[in-house]
């Protein structure tokens, strides 16, 4: 059995979208827990097994995955949609790539843009914005999504910060464009009207 322990409007609710974009909500146990938010409101829940008390959090018959990039990966692995890129596919190692480039450049380049944090270690260790929408400009500007003519997880999770910090979205047709895309797909409405419920039912 798959479980999900999830944070309405948290880094979470992308692999709610997921969920709904691969037609699996049915097939994964969505439970609700507390969590220490933003400015320190709210305490960690103990129904919630993730050893920092963090979502999302996937529980697959005991077996604990954490991090969004990691979750996205194993349940786009497990359930056969258009939204993964199974082993043998020619776009595999970008889809990897991209994946881990999430966790690994991306979030830390813009928690740093939001925190900011201007130091050289950072950008040498991480990249800085200027190398980091290089990359994506560079990418779009050959195709609408990041693995070419479909939307996949790549795309949900890439540009799913944007759409929390809309200020750092760069004035790069190329971007503004791919992230409107990604901002039109009918299922984060579906996503933010079940967050709206969950809050409301807590």
């Amino acid at each position: 059995m798959l479980t999900l322990y999830h944070g309405p409007n948290t880094r979470s609710s992308r692999i709610v979208q997921l969920l709904i974009e691969m037609d699996a909500l049915d097939k994964v146990d969505i439970r609700v827990v507390g969590l220490v938010r933003r400015g320190n409101i709210g305490a960690p829940d103990p129904a919630n097994p993730h050893p920092e008390g963090k979502v999302p959090l996937l529980d697959h018959d005991g077996t604990l995955i954490r991090e969004s990039n990691a979750i996205i990966l194993y349940l786009t692995d497990h359930f056969a949609s258009d939204m993964g890129v199974p082993i043998g596919d020619s776009r595999r190692g970008a889809y990897l790539s991209w994946l881990a480039y999430y966790g690994n450049v991306v979030e830390p380049v813009m928690i740093g843009l939001a925190a900011g944090v201007d130091h050289p270690a950072f950008y040498t260790t991480f990249r800085g914005p200027k190398e980091f929408y290089a990359h994506l400009d560079q990418t779009l500007s050959q195709q609408p999504y990041l693995l070419g003519d479909s939307y996949t997880a790549a795309d949900l999770l890439m540009a799913s910060p944007f759409q929390f910090m809309p200020d750092f979205i760069p004035d790069m047709p190329n971007i503004k464009a791919w992230i409107e895309r990604c901002g039109s797909r009918p299922s984060i409405k579906e996503m933010q009207e079940r967050d709206a419920a969950m809050l409301d039912a807590a």
